[in-house]
């Protein structure tokens, strides 16, 4: 995974209201950084685990910095940020880095469908031969192993994306 500017490395204070992480810097400053992640993160929350954030100056943030990683156990690194697969995912499929799903002309994002009123990740349509394909994208912070989970906790939210 790519990031525009270099990471900022710090190490994991605490996580509180979901959204919210306390990070020490390496220069020992403590930032609150905005955790874009809504689920548990159970296994993603070790005592001063290292983690990475991005750094924003846009004035209209509330805050500077974005919790984007996080070693969740040594040598095995956690993404945080929940909208970069989706937008990594795309920006394969519209490259034709995965052959399963090359030759679509069409990739849109978070189209609505079903009773549910759900929003799939990509739609691709286009395709000289095959159907328009569904494509639901997963950011794991549950892993066992070389497996990864989703969700990582049971919640309503969860059971509606496994649906």
């Amino acid at each position: 995974m790519k990031f525009s500017e270099p990471l900022i490395e710090g190490r994991l204070i605490r996580r509180y209201k979901r959204f919210l992480a306390d990070v020490r810097l390496p220069n020992g400053e403590e930032v609150v950084a905005h955790c874009p992640n809504t689920g548990s993160m159970r296994n993603c929350q070790p005592e001063n685990a290292r983690v990475w954030l991005s750094e924003s100056d846009n004035p209209k943030r509330k805050l500077r910095y974005t919790w984007e990683l996080v070693e969740a156990s040594p040598g095995a690194i956690a993404c945080v940020n929940t909208g970069r697969p989706n937008a990594q995912a795309k920006h394969a499929i519209e490259a034709d880095v995965i052959p399963e799903l090359s030759g679509y002309r069409q990739c849109r994002s978070e189209v609505r469908y079903g009773s549910e009123k759900s929003r799939i990740d990509l739609l691709l349509s286009g395709h000289d031969r095959e159907p328009d394909a569904w494509v639901e994208v997963k950011n794991v912070t549950l892993a066992e192993g070389a497996h990864g989970y989703f969700p990582d906790a049971v919640t309503e939210r969860g059971q509606k994306h496994l649906r």
